[in-house]
């Protein structure tokens, strides 16, 4: 016991003081105890916080106000919690820390690194309810070989919520389960092949981790087209033949420009006189902050587009979890090249995120997660606002990363070269562009940092665009 009451406090040893004539909101002034107790050193980095209501009955307030206090500190990266274990906190000086093995040169402090979920929030109970009751309930026949398309019940719970949220028209024999988008646009550029295909479209810029290498493999051309602010460029597409172009019509890559409604009907037009396919990567529109999701091109032409979505920015990955929706006339194709490929994704993870779905566990993840990265998200543009007035932030409004353009005097590489001597990642646009010039910009990515760790990031940044400017 010894050992515990030295990690692990009392309710009356956080030291909070209520004033409630004092005009601040209870949650509030237990918010300021903590973080003041942390900053200076004395809940020290690892203790263990008293439960909720414990404190709650010490300070005679309800346990709601500490439970909000709890998250926000949470939220601001000063506190550490897990479901069913102890709050932490995470933040400030261990006690007589072991000497630090010398980093390299190159180590990263703070990392503005982009298309990554924040993990550590996996909603790790609801899944395993899942889990449970796949395994308690599932027919035997859904643990034997099955179709290339997926198992029904997601099919079925996938086409409602995309429908519902996304505004798809999605039809459940049209949805192919797949293992995230690199496996899910490789099937359909092996399906293009084989019918002939010889070009494709991308955005320019765009990322060329998943299509690009997979193209060359299957002997198709990659032609890119420039992208402004509101996506890509029509007038230009309508100078290019091709069997297929590839978008992010919602939050494109990594601009953050939404297509917009002129545009949208300009690409289905040149689809349609070239006898081509739109392929859209709709991979983190569930994230927006200022307005409604914008909606899918997918529902305006079932028959022309093929929709691609993941669990991979909205849960984890590492799930592997992908789909698409794909027109009538190509699924048979498509699952014919997910047989062939890998005999079908694994049952298990399929059913349980179709019972994750349909019990609205999903949706809950979301709402949870929404307010969580918009505080990040807002701390990064008060951060760059206060600190880098010289850059011009865009694609704001949705996602996990932003860019941030900068004036003609700053050099993109040297100031990616600058940051990271210093410890901050942060990442340039320049080399995910095929052809097209534009201004110089960064691209970060906040959903896996804290809000404090936003604002010191910035602030290094700051430092090193003035010594690039002395």
């Amino acid at each position: 016991m010894a050992t515990d009451r030295t990690n692990s406090l009392l309710a009356g040893e956080l030291l909070i003081e209520l004033r409630r004539d004092a005009g601040v909101p209870l949650h509030r002034q237990i918010e300021s105890s903590i973080r003041d107790g942390i900053r200076s050193g004395r809940l020290r980095l690892g203790t263990s916080l008293p439960p909720t209501r414990t404190v709650a009955a010490d300070l005679n307030v309800s346990r709601g106000v500490v439970v909000e206090a709890y998250q926000q500190l949470v939220a601001e990266g000063y506190l550490t919690s897990r479901t069913g274990g102890y709050t932490q906190v995470a933040a400030g000086p261990e006690t007589a820390p072991a000497p630090a093995a010398p980093k390299p040169a190159a180590a990263l402090k703070i990392d503005f690194g982009y298309g990554r979920a924040d993990v550590s929030h996996f909603p790790r109970t609801a899944w395993l309810r899942s889990i449970r009751t796949v395994l308690t309930e599932a027919p035997n026949e859904r643990f034997g070989y099955l179709s290339g398309h997926g198992v029904p019940e997601l099919r079925e719970a996938l086409a409602d919520y995309l429908n519902r949220v996304r505004g798809t028209a999605a039809d459940p024999g049209n949805v192919v389960i797949c293992n995230g988008y690199a496996q899910g646009i490789s099937l359909v550029l092996q399906v293009l092949a084989k019918s002939g295909a010889r070009r494709i479209v991308v955005e320019d810029p765009s990322s060329d981790d998943d299509c690009r290498p997979l193209a060359a493999a299957a002997g198709i051309d990659v032609v890119g087209v420039a992208v402004d602010r509101d996506g890509i460029r029509v007038d230009e597409l309508d100078r290019v033949e091709a069997d297929a172009v590839i978008l992010t019509p919602s939050h494109q890559w990594p601009t953050g420009a939404v297509l917009s409604a002129e545009a949208r009907a300009g690409v289905l037009r040149w689809a349609r006189r070239c006898g081509a396919l739109v392929i859209e990567d709709d991979y983190d529109a569930e994230h927006r902050y200022d307005r409604a999701p914008i909606g899918a091109i997918q529902g305006l032409a079932p028959d022309q587009v093929v929709y691609a979505g993941t669990a991979s920015k909205t849960l984890a990955p590492g799930l592997r979890l992908g789909w698409l929706l794909v027109p009538g006339h190509l699924v048979e194709d498509v699952v014919a090249a997910k047989v062939t490929a890998d005999r079908g994704s694994p049952v298990i993870d399929q059913l349980a995120f179709a019972d994750f779905l349909a019990r609205g566990e999903f949706d809950r993840h979301l709402r949870r997660m929404r307010p969580a990265y918009r505080r990040r998200r807002d701390a990064l543009l008060g951060a760059l606002e206060k600190y880098t007035p010289e850059v011009e932030p865009a694609g704001i409004a949705a996602g996990l990363h932003l860019v941030a353009w900068l004036p003609p005097e700053l050099d993109e590489a040297a100031l990616v070269e600058a940051a990271a001597r210093r410890g901050v990642g942060v990442y340039g646009v320049s080399p995910y562009r095929l052809g097209s010039t534009g201004p110089g910009g960064l691209i970060f990515g906040y959903a896996t940092l804290s809000e404090r760790a936003i604002t010191e990031g910035i602030v290094v940044l700051a430092e090193a665009i003035g010594d690039l400017r002395r």
